[in-house]
């Protein structure tokens, strides 16, 4: 199914499930640290076409999720893992779940760190190198990380037990060291050399390298590769606006703006990127 059907029904089922209130209410946007620059995009274009005012709200996205299933006033929820969303909709707290874009994971080094794509595996194990990651369960990050070192395991036996135990979980946990204000969380992380090597999404590496240009960014092999699948959900009570939001991020326009970010999208027409779009 494309995104603009999917887009369409969100739109549907965040309407019938809305309160009669004005169209201009402001939506609350619950969404993943990583898309904070680009959904930060999304949302000012948004309100700059609509007249709609977004309050958005960054955090892990397993955590933002819990706070929703608290009780936290949402409109819309996007998340770096379907199974967040997909769990609100089981839950019987939204409507459908669309896949608005896609992300992989990379590796962030300290200027020291002599390693390649081939040799990131041999550099990981290495007993002298400290190992970054975020926080599985708590962030879709940390899952992804856990995901690539069982894929290590076919390569080298034991290679994921002992990339499990060596990780440095220092971000996307309820009491992670917080990054300055205005900072980014991993340009500042390892700006603080609290890792010699950091696995996390290929967006935050090129925005990390965009505040510390020392640091390297390296691609991860196809056998050790991982992706991620973000998800959006109309939650129930939404106001109007919040469905005309979901429906932007899955349109060409807001599509643009995640794919000028680093994110992989579909839902650019053809023609749209041979103009440069």
């Amino acid at each position: 199914m494309t995104g603009r059907i999917l887009g369409a029904l969100i739109v549907l089922a965040g309407l019938a499930n809305a309160p009669a209130q004005a169209s201009d209410d402001t939506v609350v946007l619950f969404a993943a640290g990583s898309l904070k620059a680009a959904l930060g995009a999304v949302a000012e274009a948004f309100a700059d076409e609509y007249g709609t005012p977004v309050e958005a709200r960054f955090g892990p996205s397993g955590l933002m999720r819990e706070r929703i299933e608290g009780g936290e006033a949402a409109g819309l929820f996007a998340s770096a893992s379907m199974k967040h969303p997909l769990a609100l909709r089981a839950a019987g707290r939204g409507g459908p779940v669309a896949l608005f874009a896609r992300n992989r994971l990379c590796a962030i080094v300290q200027p020291e760190v002599e390693t390649t794509t081939d040799t990131l595996l041999d550099t990981l194990l290495d007993p002298e190198i400290r190992l970054g990651t975020s926080t599985p369960k708590a962030d879709p990050s940390g899952d992804y990380a856990w995901a690539l070192f069982d894929k290590a395991e076919a390569l080298v036996p034991g290679a994921a037990d002992v990339l499990k135990a060596k990780a440095l979980k220092l971000t996307g946990g309820r009491n992670s060291a917080a990054a300055p204000e205005g900072r980014n969380t991993y340009g500042w992380v390892m700006e603080e050399g609290k890792a010699d090597v950091f696995l996390t999404y290929c967006t935050n590496a090129r925005l990390a390298k965009a505040e510390v240009p020392a640091l390297g960014i390296v691609d991860i092999a196809e056998a050790l590769a991982v992706g991620a699948e973000y998800g959006l959900i109309v939650l129930d009570g939404a106001p109007p606006g919040a469905s005309r939001l979901a429906l932007f991020i899955l349109s060409p326009e807001g599509q643009r703006i995640l794919d000028g970010f680093g994110f992989s999208v579909g839902a650019i027409p053809a023609d749209a990127m041979s103009k440069g779009g």
